[in-house]
């Protein structure tokens, strides 16, 4: 136990345009090196190209990270001179935080030969998200297929 006491969860700014927390928090992610104004740039161009295809951008984009965002996950527990991988259940807060890290990596891992710029590559990945396909949610399904095959060690949950 620390004895500062609880430390209260700073709220990020509502994003510019869209008046979102969320898309905020995703913005500042993508951000590098502190050049926010660029990330945003980055990431309403996507959520133009999105609106392009006759999608609603904002729908999109948070049905997109609901599908990414993994139900269960595997912690390693220690037990006697073993180290068991122990299935939990994912809380709230970071389930938002894995499936905006997992859409931003894959976004990166995209092929540059297809895809010119970041945004083209980010709006294909939440497109893909919101389609429940791509990179994002074969990681999901890679966790997911993991705490499934260590339910046996379910019981040393701490």
């Amino acid at each position: 136990m620390s004895r500062a006491g609880k430390i209260k969860k700073r709220l990020v700014e509502l994003d510019p345009i869209y008046n979102n927390r969320l898309l905020a928090r995703f913005i500042n992610r993508v951000m590098r090196d502190g050049k926010k104004s660029v990330a945003q740039r980055q990431v309403y161009k996507a959520l133009e190209i999105i609106k392009s295809k006759n999608l609603d951008p904002l729908e999109v984009f948070q049905t997109a990270l609901q599908n990414v965002s993994p139900r269960m996950e595997v912690k390693p527990r220690r037990v006697g001179g073993a180290s068991y991988q122990v299935p939990t259940e994912v809380r709230g807060e970071r389930k938002v935080s894995l499936s905006i890290r997992w859409i931003i990596e894959a976004s990166h891992k995209r092929p540059n030969k297809e895809y010119h710029t970041f945004a083209d590559k980010l709006s294909s990945e939440l497109v893909d998200a919101y389609h429940n396909s791509g990179e994002a949610i074969r990681k999901r399904d890679f966790m997911h297929r993991s705490a499934e095959a260590n339910k046996a060690f379910a019981h040393f949950r701490w």
